[in-house]
């Protein structure tokens, strides 16, 4: 069996922006997107939390332009991949999960609005 039909990482995720979508500047010349969602938990424990913040990241162009009319409390849906990170600091290396966003839009509490997607 191909590792193409065994791995899968796809994730899909509704939810509020937290902040206002930044822009990065990264070390290689790149710009990253990143931004925040709150995520309610479908069944969260009494006494637990009642929501997950999930980083959101993409270094696509359209995606980041799109991104730039997004604001604080909007419902955004984003679909792309898990993906674990590892940077230096000064105290040691650090780890983070974050989702690599290829698709973004905006959800509109009336009637669905486009979605953009990049290859």
């Amino acid at each position: 069996m191909s590792l193409a039909v065994i791995d899968r990482n796809d994730v899909v995720l509704r939810g509020r922006l937290s902040a206002a979508p930044e822009l990065r500047p990264l070390p290689s010349g790149d710009t990253l997107l990143v931004f925040k969602l709150v995520v309610r938990r479908e069944d969260p424990r009494p006494r637990g939390p009642k929501s997950d913040v999930i980083t959101c990241v993409s270094l696509l162009p359209a995606l980041q332009r799109y991104a730039a009319a997004w604001t604080p409390d909007d419902v955004v849906e984003v679909e792309g991949s898990l993906q674990r990170r590892f940077w230096r600091t000064p105290t040691g290396t650090a780890v983070a999960y974050e989702v690599t966003c290829r698709r973004g839009r905006k959800v509109s509490r009336g009637a669905p609005r486009a979605a953009v997607e990049t290859g």
